[in-house]
């Protein structure tokens, strides 16, 4: 199954990156953080204006952001953790 998101909606596989601690221990699931990276794996059309005219993302697929920790809508698809973001809880693309 395929997602293809609305407007300025983003679809991201979240990249879960094993945490340690400074020495080396690898801590619990229990104990980790919410991972805040990932791969865009589909984009919306953009955002439209009061005007009718229609804004194009400044992500595309691809590309590894970082976006808020508690923003988006988290789903599990076909055993893959994805979320689904606007573009304004994005706060900067990797490179």
């Amino acid at each position: 199954m395929q997602l293809k998101p609305i407007g300025d909606k983003v679809v991201v596989e979240v990249i879960d990156e094993p945490q340690t601690t400074a020495s080396g221990i690898v801590l619990p699931d229990s104990a980790k953080e919410k991972s805040q990276r990932g791969k865009v794996v589909a984009v919306g059309s953009g955002k439209l204006l009061d005007s009718g005219e229609r804004i194009a993302l400044e992500v595309k697929v691809g590309d590894t952001i970082l976006f808020a920790k508690y923003g988006g809508t988290e789903i599990d698809l076909d055993g893959k953790d994805l979320m689904i973001l606007s573009e304004r809880d994005i706060h900067a693309i990797v490179e």
